[in-house]
């Protein structure tokens, strides 16, 4: 403990290099930044570009600009389970064509946000079609792993949809007249308070104290990260630009900084616009077991978690292809397991 827990620099933790994914704390299982500048598609949705010399199938290494990650025609993440936790998918720029076991599909992007529950497991394909034949298509997005605790983790899969114009942004300006512009996915800044997660999730319990925050300073901007909870854990990401402070004391571009939740945090951005994503809740504080896609509370249960993928695959598979697209002329929307379609205001 810091000899002065007041001191916001002295609230520091850790300091880090990002890594590719991101190192987190419980309650957060995973954390990875794509950033991808894709050429014009072509007829499949695919880039409008040579594969030659690509590991396709595995294709993480950035060339060009881009991966083809699992996709071997389409970039994106084919057909795959999950078990025991969530995903919450913020996709900045570009769009995600989902597609699900339980016969759910969609297509969002553009500021939007899928919150997934896989619980007692799903199969999902997530992929990146190229929709523009004329010009770059970008994609941007973070893709985070919340756990779930043990009581949630047997809970049918479901999605829900928070759509861009639903999630809360505000600018808080500074006594210079600089702003930081504040994007909310998770957890209440003021008044200001996001969509409901879905309700088996660790952050819709009332003191989960769950927060996913993005915010991008403009050059010189100041601003205070007000305190959580005793006992939550917040990690900042400094993923964009250089030159940031907290209180008195330097934070190198590119690093992931650990602090305690309970301290307001003084953020400077010192040498021009910069962005970070907060991570922060209260830990489940249960055993965590993982086996790739399944995140469990035991050995045995990773043991049966994959027995019954073997068995039931999760309901199966009802589209043709592994990696399933919806048209280029389709528009943003969800179809939920139930037929309930909707679509962004």
């Amino acid at each position: 403990m810091p000899d002065n827990p007041f001191d916001p620099a002295a609230a520091i933790l850790r300091v880090a290099p990002l890594a590719f994914p991101y190192e987190t704390q419980d309650p957060f299982l995973f954390c990875v930044h794509h950033d991808d500048h894709y050429p014009a598609g072509n007829e499949h949705l695919g880039p409008r570009a040579s594969l030659a010399g690509r590991d396709l199938g595995r294709d993480f290494v950035i060339r060009d600009g881009w991966r083809m990650y699992h996709g071997e025609t389409v970039p994106g993440f084919p057909q795959h389970p999950h078990r025991g936790f969530e995903t919450v998918t913020v996709v900045r720029r570009g769009f995600i064509d989902h597609s699900d076991s339980m016969g759910a599909a969609g297509r969002y992007g553009e500021g939007d946000v899928q919150w997934m529950t896989a619980g007692s497991g799903v199969q999902h394909a997530e992929m990146f079609p190229l929709l523009d034949r004329d010009g770059p298509n970008p994609v941007e997005l973070f893709q985070i792993w919340l756990n779930l605790p043990a009581k949630s983790k047997p809970v049918a899969p479901y999605f829900a949809m928070l759509w861009s114009k639903r999630i809360p942004r505000r600018e808080v300006w500074d006594e210079n007249g600089r702003a930081t512009h504040l994007t909310l996915v998770a957890g209440a800044y003021e008044r200001l308070t996001p969509p409901a997660p879905p309700p088996d999730s660790w952050a819709s319990q009332a003191d989960s104290d769950v927060a996913i925050w993005t915010l991008r300073m403009d050059a010189g901007a100041n601003v205070l990260v007000p305190a959580a909870r005793p006992g939550t854990n917040r990690t900042l990401y400094f993923f964009s630009g250089e030159g940031l402070t907290i209180g008195a004391r330097g934070v190198p571009a590119s690093h992931l900084i650990e602090v305690r939740g309970d301290v307001a945090l003084p953020l400077r951005a010192t040498a021009g616009p910069i962005e970070l994503l907060l991570l922060q809740g209260r830990p489940i504080g249960e055993p965590v077991v993982q086996q790739g896609p399944f995140v469990m509370n035991s050995r045995d249960q990773i043991v049966q978690t994959v027995r019954d993928f073997q068995r039931t695959q999760f309901g199966g598979w009802p589209w043709t292809r592994r990696d399933q697209v919806h048209g280029r002329e389709r528009g943003r929307f969800a179809r939920h397991a139930d037929g309930r379609e909707e679509y962004p205001e």
